[in-house]
């Protein structure tokens, strides 16, 4: 197995899988311009975070206007551009150019008339109203552009919704808002498209994404990688176990599974494929390891950002809530990849193909500094963005002096330049989406919606709970059946939703609206946003979109269908742990009420039925087993994940002799056939 990241093929892997970085090949002047304005970008934003940001309404609208200016320079319109119907300049279609200007002048319109349009809000000028709707349209055609058309039609349905809901029947409905009030809330006020999302996305997410690039680029990925190598390749299914262990380190750094799979699955997928796993199986797995990258601390993607900001709480109590959720999902995929290596006769990686311990920790270990540098810098209570600029700094210099894996100062240059481009999409998706809470806001949707929900619930529960009333858990009572109903409906619109929204858009419109209807039942907040975090990522893994299953079947040479089918199996530990720490907050560390009994508890007993969880999907303990033993060790898997000590004692009590018959069959095999 080779171990050597080749950054240029990642890349292209990416560019192939992945919407959001399909960028238009400029050459020429053209190309020197935008690769200028990009690395400059990165340099501001660098600069910022160290030495602090101009007035919000300015350093906002240097980050929007310059991002919606990419993109239309960028991104092709569609089929008319790659037909070359409309007259380029540099490349790039005439239309493009006046877009990507009108998109700096709209913009830079606010702060340029900052003191005097305070005092507009909510009775706007014509200029007022001209320069919003265009800004609009521009957000509309740049997510569209840059990341497919779900996300601009959900944001116009809203905009519909505002204008128009005197004619919704039923409870969404209300009075309407006039075009003025409208275009003031979107345009000129802080609760739209210049809110929260478009604030901690210009002010944290884009440092923690430079960061990502700029260390993958210096060796901390490839020390990662080599690193699970040592630790994992000699056991059964080698590649594999380096495979999920490799993408949760370097997951901890990219915030991102499309990256995660290409990085890491061009390299372990061949290898898993080299010793005896199936093509689908292989990328299966690199998927749903990967797909475990945004849910992983300390850089966890956009999302975890902004959820700080929703939640009014330091970056580090997200961090903490998220660790034991994340290793559950890690341990079931670990469990499955194991059973399966040992059901198939499926050895490790050649001792001459494994890195060497210390070899590798002393070519490698400079590499890893920045990370520490900015954990502790977060730890010690310092603020996310200088956290950033503290790593980002250690990894310029040690990529710089670091004689084992120097960086060139093109290299650098070109680190600044991606780290720009990546951040492209989630930035005008955090505009896009700060139209849909701007209208939230206005309408009272959230509200509305969250009495939809909880109400449909309780109806639901109200009727299926005499059979269920005898059960000795919490989730068979009423409030449990009304809550896990509720959950249950939230999880399916998040996973709906999901296929076609990116993650951090997706998180920010159900923030607004599905957060509510949980917390109504009594679930803390960061449970409740950690859930809906959680099941947005899963469309990750869920056919038929597995954006990450894609990626990796595109490697393996696979059926994307069943490579997903697959993935969405071995990540089913993603899914259902969400439903754990909603009932018991415990597992999360930080949640209010937290003992450390219940932590025990909760964790433990979950870990205990993700493993029997692992051994009925695989249908392999230490001999294979048949639905007729599966079926109710699902069963009891499920007892245990649910919290309580009761449910975790009845699973327990099915698991036991399942597993016991298991061993002796497994004991009995040899003597059989000697005999």
């Amino acid at each position: 197995m080779s171990t050597t990241l080749d950054h240029t093929k990642a890349e292209a892997l990416e560019r192939q899988y992945d919407q959001e970085l399909n960028f238009r090949t400029l050459h020429g002047w053209a190309g020197r311009a935008v690769s200028v304005v990009l690395v400059s970008l990165s340099l501001y934003q660098y600069w910022t975070a160290g030495f602090g940001v101009p007035p919000e309404h300015w350093h906002n609208a240097i980050y929007l206007g310059t991002v919606l200016a990419l993109i239309f320079l960028l991104f092709g319109a569609g089929r008319s551009d790659r037909q070359g119907l409309i007259p380029r300049l540099g490349g790039i279609p005439l239309t493009d150019w006046l877009f990507a200007a009108a998109s700096v002048a709209v913009v830079a319109y606010l702060p340029l008339d900052f003191d005097q349009l305070t005092f507009r809000i909510g009775v706007p000028n014509t200029t007022d109203l001209v320069t919003g709707t265009i800004l609009i349209l521009l957000i509309l055609e740049a997510t569209r552009r840059s990341m497919g058309i779900v996300l601009p039609i959900i944001v116009l349905v809203f905009i519909l919704y505002g204008l128009f809901g005197y004619l919704v029947p039923g409870v969404l409905a209300h009075p309407g808002a006039s075009f003025g009030n409208f275009i003031s809330q979107l345009y000129m006020t802080q609760e739209g498209i210049f809110g929260i999302p478009l604030k901690v996305v210009a002010t944290f997410v884009f440092h923690f994404v430079l960061f990502g690039v700029i260390a993958t680029k210096m060796g901390l990925g490839q020390f990662f990688i080599d690193l699970a190598t040592v630790a994992a390749g000699r056991y059964p299914g080698g590649p594999a176990k380096v495979s999920v262990l490799s993408s949760a380190l370097f997951g901890s750094i990219s915030g991102s599974s499309i990256a995660n799979t290409v990085t890491t699955g061009s390299l372990t997928i061949p290898a898993m494929m080299k010793i005896g796993y199936r093509g689908s199986f292989a990328g299966a797995v690199e998927a749903a390891a990967s797909a475990g990258g945004q849910i992983t601390p300390p850089i966890m993607g956009a999302a975890a950002f902004i959820m700080t900001e929703f939640l009014g709480v330091p970056y580090t109590t997200i961090i903490l809530a998220a660790i034991v959720p994340a290793a559950m999902h890690y341990l079931g995929v670990l469990v499955q990849v194991h059973l399966e290596a040992k059901r198939s006769g499926i050895r490790g990686m050649e001792e001459s193909d494994l890195p060497r311990l210390w070899p590798t920790l002393r070519r490698g270990w400079p590499t890893v500094l920045p990370l520490i540098i900015l954990v502790g810098t977060i730890i010690r209570g310092y603020t996310p963005y200088l956290a950033a600029f503290n790593g980002i700094t250690a990894c310029i210099v040690i990529g710089l002096i670091n004689p084992m894996n120097r960086m060139t100062l093109r290299e650098l240059w070109d680190a600044f330049e991606t780290g720009a481009k990546y951040a492209l999409a989630v930035g005008v998706a955090a505009a896009a989406v700060g139209i849909v809470v701007g209208v939230i806001t206005l309408t009272g949707a959230a509200f509305r919606l969250s009495f939809m929900v909880t109400q449909a619930a309780g109806t639901l529960a109200a009727t299926i709970h005499p059979f269920f009333a005898l059960l000795p858990v919490e989730l068979a009572s009423l409030n449990g059946i009304t809550l896990f109903l509720t959950l249950l409906f939230v999880a399916l619109t998040c996973i709906a939703m999901g296929a076609g929204i990116p993650t951090t858009a997706l998180y920010i419109v159900l923030a607004a609206i599905a957060a509510p209807a949980v917390e109504q039942l009594g679930v803390p907040p960061i449970a409740a946003h950690l859930f809906i975090f959680y099941y947005g990522l899963l469309a990750d893994l869920t056919p038929p979109v597995c954006v990450a299953a894609y990626a990796a079947a595109g490697i393996a040479g696979a059926n994307p269908f069943r490579t997903g089918l697959t993935a969405f199996r071995l990540g089913s530990a993603k899914a259902l742990v969400p439903f754990v720490f909603a009932y018991s907050p415990a597992m999360l560390i930080v949640a209010p009420g937290f003992t450390v009994g219940d932590f025990l508890l909760v964790t433990l007993s979950c870990a205990l039925g993700v493993c029997a969880l692992g051994v009925a999907l695989t249908g392999y303990a230490f001999a294979p087993m048949g639905w007729l033993a599966r079926a109710p060790l699902l069963a009891a898997s499920l007892l245990m994940i649910s919290p309580g000590l009761t449910p975790t004692l009845l699973g327990a009590a099915i698991v036991v002799p399942i597993l016991t018959v298991n061993y002796l069959s497994a004991r009995g095999r040899p003597q059989a056939a000697s005999g």
